[in-house]
This record gives structure tokens, sequence and C-alpha cells, in this order.
């Protein structure tokens, strides 16, 4: 899954992915950068594997 990482600046392929629910009730979508490392979040995304 494709997600912006704000370290790199650009859009990245997610490792780890996994869907988790927000305090606020809402889906999302989160992994680490395959590049960097650093976590990233999608809000709202449907799991496509």
């Amino acid at each position: 899954m494709q997600m912006y990482c704000v370290k790199c600046r650009a859009k990245r392929d997610a490792n780890e992915v996994e869907e988790v629910t927000m305090k606020n009730g809402k889906k999302a979508m989160k992994g680490k950068c395959s590049v960097c490392g650093t976590g990233m979040y999608k809000i709202g995304a449907k799991p496509t594997m």
C-alpha cells in the first residue's frame, strides 16, 4: 500500500501495514516507510493488499 512519508516527502510503499481505529472512531491504515522506517498513517483508507 502506498502512503505519504513526511520524512522522505514522497509516496512510498509501506511495510507492516495494519488497520487501526483512532480515538475519534475513524478507521486508518498504519505502516512503516520502506526506505527510512518512519511511521506513516492513511486516514479513512481501506485495506488493499
